[in-house]
């Protein structure tokens, strides 16, 4: 048996293989295109499948994946002797309600803001320029929901901002260019919002993508500066909130709102009340589809690879009826039937494997083309699509198994002939 397997790695072996593929290539080449194809469409669904999953994680890498933000509107239904289109603030108060009743939350930063969706943005002086920005009132926390980063030489918001409602500001990219000179560094400068003086002590660097609802124009503020300069006392419209890793983020939004709704005597059927945007939610929507197109993809592939692998079994079949008279000599001369069925099942698991190698290779071309043609697109989520090496060879894997037990058909059917019926075929 040893010997037989030996003849695997004999060059006379190898030169009966590419004599056999030699005398029909249009006709192999035509076969194994469906191999090809095969692992080419997994190759690329599964790499898009994964630029798609990995644009949308650099989309959203400026906020906490399982965060959601919440906000009052207005109520749609009559409830316990209060009117419909009732309206009513959120206080510092229901922070430490929600936290005390929903233990999955971590964090949460109550927001206030003047611009944007709430009323006028106010002008904001610095020296000869002026301009109007947005205005944000946030506690440190805000930072570790938004995943906020600053740029070096700088800090957001800290708690001792908040306790002594300090006049300190973080700005935006866009601020410092529209208000600072070129190559002017911000930090420790002073800027006049409504007249009164604020310290820069931070430039935060713009999330594009989902990172931040705000613009690259912002200022933030501590909250409890912003509420005494606007006498907002306990009172905000808005607040972001992000649960632990284990949490289901669905199960956050639902649990959240239905405290609020107990908290502000809100019907439970009343779906308008307040107004939600649910990150982790939308987040793991769009795993779930980019997993959905990998399994497509695998689906669709290994479907197309057998039914190549299957075409490469009939053409190989094709082959021993064409050499009948040449296996039936190889017989008579004391050809082993191992040797015979090695023979051909070599040539199967050979046509499967460069046919997919071609597929490989020309699919991981097209993922770098689409790489290089999406990477300017600001509005298309799509960063890096390749497939992990792993599924690349367990496909690989699959594929030479599919070769060789398709090529045991005709290699058993190559066997079965009788040497003396064989010699005398014409």
């Amino acid at each position: 048996m040893m010997n037989s397997f030996k003849k695997i790695f004999e060059k006379d072996t190898w030169d009966e293989i590419f004599e056999s593929i030699s005398k029909n290539r249009t006709r192999t080449i035509i076969t194994t295109i469906g191999v090809f194809w095969g692992i080419f469409i997994y190759i690329a669904l599964a790499g898009s499948a994964t630029g798609l999953e990995n644009g949308f994680d650099e989309a959203f890498s400026g906020l906490s994946k399982n965060s959601m933000g919440v906000w009052v509107q207005s109520t749609s239904v009559p409830y316990k002797g209060f009117e419909e289109g009732r309206r009513f603030p959120f206080r510092l108060s229901d922070v430490d309600y929600l936290k005390d009743r929903v233990p999955e939350i971590e964090y949460i930063s109550p927001g206030l803001q003047a611009g944007a969706f709430s009323g006028s943005p106010p002008l904001v002086v610095r020296g000869t320029k002026s301009d109007n920005f947005n205005l944000f009132g946030n506690f440190p926390t805000q930072a570790k929901i938004s995943v906020i980063k600053i740029y070096d030489g700088g800090r957001f918001i800290n708690d001792e901002d908040i306790k002594y409602e300090r006049k300190v500001a973080v700005i935006g990219e866009g601020t410092q260019e529209r208000l600072f000179n070129q190559g002017e560094d911000p930090i420790g400068k002073y800027i006049i919002i409504n007249d009164v003086n604020f310290k820069v002590v931070g430039v935060e660097k713009f999330a594009e993508g989902f990172g931040g609802f705000g613009s690259d124009s912002d200022i933030t503020i501590p909250y409890t500066t912003f509420a005494k300069m606007y006498n907002r006392g306990d009172k905000f419209g808005w607040m972001f909130i992000s649960g632990y890793d284990y949490v289901n983020p669905k199960y956050l939004e639902e649990t959240v709102v239905d405290n609020l709704k107990v908290l502000k005597t809100v019907a439970p059927e009343d779906d308008r009340a307040f107004g939600t945007f649910n990150i982790g939610s939308l987040f793991e929507s769009i795993v779930k589809f980019s997993s959905g197109m990998i399994f497509l993809s695998l689906v669709v592939g290994i479907a197309t690879i057998f039914a190549g692998v299957i075409g490469i079994g009939n053409i190989m079949l094709i082959a021993v009826k064409e050499r009948t008279n040449e296996l039936g000599i190889r017989r008579a001369l004391g050809a082993k039937p191992l040797e015979v069925k090695i023979q051909i099942v070599l040539e199967a698991v050979f046509l499967t494997i460069i046919a997919g190698i071609i597929g490989i290779i020309v699919g991981a071309l097209l993922l770098f083309v689409i790489n290089i043609g999406t990477a300017n697109l600001e509005d298309f989520p799509f960063t890096n699509p390749t497939v992990p090496l792993a599924i690349v060879f367990g496909a690989f894997i699959t594929m030479i198994t599919l070769g060789t037990l398709i090529g045991l058909i005709p290699a058993e059917r190559a066997v079965s002939i009788k040497p003396i019926e064989a010699l005398r075929e014409e």
